[in-house]
């Protein structure tokens, strides 16, 4: 029996993701999500942030490529992944990576005399709808003519 390793995590990226492919021609992409946490202190609210690596696969990775860019919000949910390893010194080594399995981009907004500033919200005109669906039965997103892409793969 599997043991549960899911997580959902939201955030900004920290820079543009990076595509890469085997040797056997799957892509992949990697990138990393800093993440916002904020708690209550005695003088105040606290921020911290948190890194994280994550990798997307196959057409995934591609559509991650294509949309992402430093700065977008992004959710994700996925894995946890531990890659172990010896160093050159001799020591043990680990890294956790999330392996995403959905990933949801968050809207950019077009700023243009239409669209309110970014404290006041966003342009009302820009729907989401779902116009038909993919091979294996996902929906197909399609935008109204102030949003030009998908915000989910």
């Amino acid at each position: 029996m599997n043991n549960l390793n899911s997580i959902l995590i939201e955030g900004n990226l920290v820079r543009d993701p990076l595509l890469r492919s085997t040797p056997k021609g799957t892509q992949l992409c990697t990138m990393s999500l800093a993440s916002n946490r904020y708690y209550k202190q005695d003088s105040g609210y606290e921020k911290e942030v948190s890194f994280f690596d994550v990798e997307t696969w196959a057409r995934l990775a591609e559509a991650c490529y294509a949309k992402g860019r430093k700065g977008r919000g992004v959710r994700i949910v996925g894995r946890l992944k531990q890659d172990r390893w010896n160093g050159a010194d001799g020591k043990q080594h680990s890294k956790i990576t999330i392996v995403a399995e959905h990933v949801e981009f968050r809207p950019e907004f077009k700023k243009d005399e239409n669209t309110k500033s970014a404290a006041g919200g966003a342009n009302s005109d820009s729907e989401i709808s779902i116009d038909e669906f993919d091979e294996i039965g996902e929906p197909v997103l399609a935008m109204t003519e102030k949003e030009t892409e998908p915000v989910t793969f």
